[in-house]
């Protein structure tokens, strides 16, 4: 697990917001189904994947493309996956930030932690990039740290023990169906993020299905959706000036 040092602005105690990475804090989620669909069209001409591969978006990549090819009756070896999952890494690792994440973060005064569905190396290079790591005092949670990747709760939970924070005082921003579900089955509050989507509606639709508390398209938004639920909990919400 990756310790951080950063100063944090003083908030409820024994509350927190844990972010996922892909998707959340970088626009990669759209850039590794692009490169999925690309590669195994090149690998089957003629064969229609991007149905199949969207909504598994959010699952780790090997299950993506072992999925993919059961749902088509294709077949992949361990090379040609291995070969796949080095690319989707190489195109995503330079994905651009989420556009106002970095604004919205320093306006929500709670404990904040990331959990991702990725690899502890990959996510550490992530938020050092992107300079958001500052943010992330309660710590940096990957899939390779718990017996159990995404949709299970493992990652969820693992990061709310890590902070003495118990679930259901944790609310929890994800785009994809995997993560909003392992938040909801770990009895976390999830707001799901539809903005990064091809269709924006449709993927909203499936989050709220999968249990999220609500949907929001603008991370300009999330500061008063987090304000609103954290007030619910009957905490008050510090005045902050935003970095």
């Amino acid at each position: 697990m990756t310790e951080i040092t950063t100063e944090t602005n003083a908030g409820p105690p024994g509350v927190a917001l844990i972010c996922d990475c892909d998707g959340v804090l970088v626009d990669s989620e759209a850039i590794a189904g692009a490169t999925i669909v690309r590669e195994l069209e090149a690998l089957w001409p003629g064969v229609e994947v991007e149905p199949v591969v969207t909504p598994l978006l959010g699952f780790r990549t090997e299950h993506v493309l072992q999925t993919t090819a059961a749902t088509l009756g294709k077949s992949l070896t361990p090379e040609q996956i291995g070969a796949i999952h080095t690319t989707v890494g190489a195109a995503a690792i330079k994905a651009p930030m989420v556009r106002g994440i970095d604004t919205a973060l320093a306006s929500i005064p709670l404990l904040k932690a990331c959990a991702s569905n990725s690899y502890s190396a990959y996510l550490a290079h992530t938020v050092d990039r992107t300079g958001l790591r500052r943010f992330f005092e309660g710590g940096l949670f990957t899939a390779d740290l718990v017996p159990n990747p995404k949709p299970a709760p493992d990652v969820y939970l693992f990061a709310a023990r890590h902070m003495a924070v118990v679930p259901a005082r944790c609310l929890v921003v994800e785009d994809s169906v995997a993560g909003a579900t392992a938040a909801v089955s770990a009895g976390m509050t999830v707001l799901g993020y539809a903005g990064g989507a091809h269709d924006s509606e449709a993927q909203a639709l499936k989050l709220r299905h999968v249990g999220a508390r609500g949907t929001f398209n603008h991370m300009s938004d999330l500061p008063g959706l987090a304000e609103t639920w954290t007030r619910e909990l009957g905490f008050n919400w510090p005045s902050i000036t935003a970095e």
